[in-house]
């Protein structure tokens, strides 16, 4: 007679079927568990290493800067030259156009003046600026104040002629003079610094055979 008792491990294994019960299978799971979690850190570790290595501090900036300023790249060091030479022009440029405009506002200044300046001629030629007078010393103060602007007057008499600053308004023949010679003078000339305001009217002296 057959044995229909069952004994425990006789059950069919059916695919599909839970192995919870199968010997070793939590282990293995554990294990897998366990390498994918080790996998993830250390790809977690790697790409924080890699920002570390890639990110930029301030001191590594200031440092790359030194190091470019005490040993310029050939590109680099052609720029500086260029942007020192266009500064150095610039500058050069600056202070000619200012000292343009300084010198064309003294001499609308100053042109303004020259008729006051030659009522002051005229004035001491008729013996008007008496010494130590209240107009003499009006008249001294003005004439300083005009120098101190570079202005130059010129024109006496006795000076050699010379018609590139001094313009014959008469002239007069005289025996003892070898030259063209400045015998009275009409209007005084005017320099400002090196440029000719206004040319000197004058009586000419020439020589003359009798």
């Amino acid at each position: 007679m057959a044995d229909d008792t069952k004994r425990p491990g006789d059950e069919p294994f059916e695919e599909g079927a839970s192995a919870e019960g199968a010997p070793g299978a939590d282990a293995e799971a554990a294990a897998a568990d366990a390498g994918a979690d080790a996998g993830a850190v250390n790809a977690d570790a790697a790409s924080a290493e890699g920002i570390e290595e890639d990110e930029l501090t301030v001191q590594d900036i200031l440092d790359a800067a030194a190091r470019e300023v005490d040993e310029p790249t050939s590109e680099h060091l052609a720029d500086l030259k260029r942007v020192t030479a266009e500064y150095a022009n610039y500058r050069r440029r600056t202070e000619a156009n200012r000292e343009v405009e300084r010198e064309r506002v003294t001499v609308d200044v100053v042109k303004g003046l020259i008729p006051v300046l030659d009522d002051l001629d005229r004035a001491e030629k008729h013996g008007d600026l008496v010494e130590d007078s209240a107009f003499s010393t009006i008249a001294a103060k003005l004439r300083a104040s005009v120098e101190r602007l570079g202005v130059r007057p010129f024109g006496t008499v006795g000076e050699p002629f010379d018609p590139t600053i001094h313009e014959a308004i008469f002239q007069l023949p005289t025996a003892d003079i070898e030259s063209d010679t400045v015998g009275d003078v009409i209007e005084t000339g005017y320099f400002l610094g090196a440029s000719l305001l206004r040319v000197a009217k004058v009586v000419v002296q020439v020589p003359s055979d009798g």
